[in-house]
């Protein structure tokens, strides 16, 4: 069985300098059959800079790449929430 690798790019509400309380409000919310694969920053405009979260979902599981992007979106501190890339994987959990 393979996985789904999903990035997602969540913007702050404000200029953040750093990132790691979001993160770990991220971490907080991963649903238990998926895992962090990586983070990244990309620069926006005027100093603001999203924050990219890569995620690893099991394929069988429906519903929880829409689920946790909502999830995201309702943290505090986050303006918004969008699911920036998508591909299937064959390496598995």
């Amino acid at each position: 069985m393979g996985a789904i690798l999903v990035t997602y790019k969540v913007f702050p509400e404000d200029i953040l300098k750093n990132f790691e309380s979001l993160k770990s409000e991220i971490i907080k919310i991963l649903p238990d059959a998926s895992k962090i694969e990586g983070w990244g920053e990309e620069p926006i405009a005027f100093g603001l800079v999203a924050l990219l979260v890569q995620v690893r979902f099991p394929e069988d599981v429906m519903g929880l790449v829409d689920e946790f992007e909502v999830a995201m979106s309702k943290i505090q501190g986050v303006s918004q929430v969008q699911t920036f890339q998508i591909r299937r994987t064959s390496k598995d959990f």
